[in-house]
């Protein structure tokens, strides 16, 4: 593009920046009602119908999320109210760059069928083409063609999806997005264990997984918690919350095993152990900072990497050095590997 057009003018995209938005945004919606359902990155499904008492009318709580989120965010935002998701959509694409429309119950199929049939969701170029070629425009000649037409000429199952959203069916419930709280793992041990440094091992490997399991669903969590359960099924939890996010295994790790050795257990019969990381947030909105006491930068690097070779030759195949097979003890041997 620069070589075609240099005096073109090109700005970098700020993706953290995006989410961080898009992060805020979908907060400001979870005050008007749980039912959200995240459709893109600026996008979001809301059934408000449980806010109605509280708040008012449909077009009122839409009304009041636009200028909530002018005045937070300083962005517009385009709002599509209707009795289905799928006018909904419509009616928000419409109302573009910055607008709202309502479609009325009984006022769906004449909104609908003014339309082009490729405003229907779903329809892309080559169904909107194949479509031209069977003499079908608009959502109205969609709409007043038999079912069994359409299923010869796209498929039983697009047939009738696309002759149903034509006369504005559409089902669908609005699925409240569920996002994990807390990534973790834990052992249970074949044999009461009453060894420290295989404990500190054992924490070692689950603070480990633990990491990873969150970098894989691009999380980071603030609140590290250890589990402890004895041979009596006695069970005991203990928590300590960081300054800032993390997925770093060496993080997670530095916690869980000063939490452990806080309990001061000696020689103690542990039956299982877990570790956890909770408070998550998405890693791409979550304030990066410095690890404990190492430049972050570094062990995060080093996770990423032991994660590519994982992804290539399976999990396991690189590790800290205490967890190899085989592997004399020692006294602080956990210790060592991620201090």
């Amino acid at each position: 593009a620069q070589r075609l057009c240099p005096q073109a003018v090109i700005i970098e995209p700020d993706h953290r920046r995006y989410a961080a938005i898009s992060e805020a945004v979908m907060a400001t919606f979870t005050t008007i009602t749980d039912s959200v359902e995240p459709l893109s990155l600026d996008e979001a499904f809301l059934d408000v119908s449980g806010a109605v008492r509280r708040l008012g009318r449909p077009t009122q709580i839409a009304e009041q999320l636009r200028d909530t989120i002018a005045d937070e965010q300083g962005i517009t935002c385009s709002v599509g109210v209707a009795a289905t998701k799928f006018v909904a959509k419509l009616a928000s694409n419409l109302a573009k760059p910055d607008g709202l429309i309502v479609v009325p119950r009984d006022e769906v199929v004449a909104f609908l069928h003014q339309l082009p049939v490729g405003a229907i969701w779903g329809v892309g170029d080559k169904t909107e083409e194949h479509l031209h070629r069977l003499g079908l425009r608009s959502v109205a000649d969609l709409a007043h063609t038999p079912v069994e037409t359409l299923q010869r000429a796209l498929g039983d199952v697009a047939g009738r999806s696309l002759h149903d959203l034509a006369w504005g069916r559409d089902p669908r419930a609005v699925v409240p997005e569920r996002r994990e709280k807390s990534i973790g793992a834990d052992e249970t041990f074949a044999h009461d264990i009453d060894d420290p440094v295989r404990i500190h091992r054992e924490l070692l490997r689950l603070s480990d997984r633990t990491a990873a399991r969150a970098r894989s669903a691009e999380m980071m969590g603030r609140t590290v918690s250890i589990k402890v359960r004895f041979a009596d099924f006695t069970t005991i939890t203990r928590a300590k919350t960081l300054r800032h996010h993390t997925d770093v295994s060496r993080d997670i790790f530095t916690i869980a095993r000063e939490l452990y050795d806080r309990l001061g257990l000696q020689r103690a019969r542990i039956r299982l152990v877990g570790v956890r990381l909770e408070g998550l947030v998405p890693s791409a909105v979550a304030p990066i900072q410095a690890t404990l006491d190492e430049p972050e930068h570094g062990w995060r690097e080093a996770d990423r990497a032991v994660d590519r070779a994982s992804a290539r030759f399976g999990a396991g195949s690189v590790r800290p050095a205490s967890l190899m097979p085989d592997r004399p003890s020692g006294s602080n041997r956990a210790q060592r590997d991620l201090s």
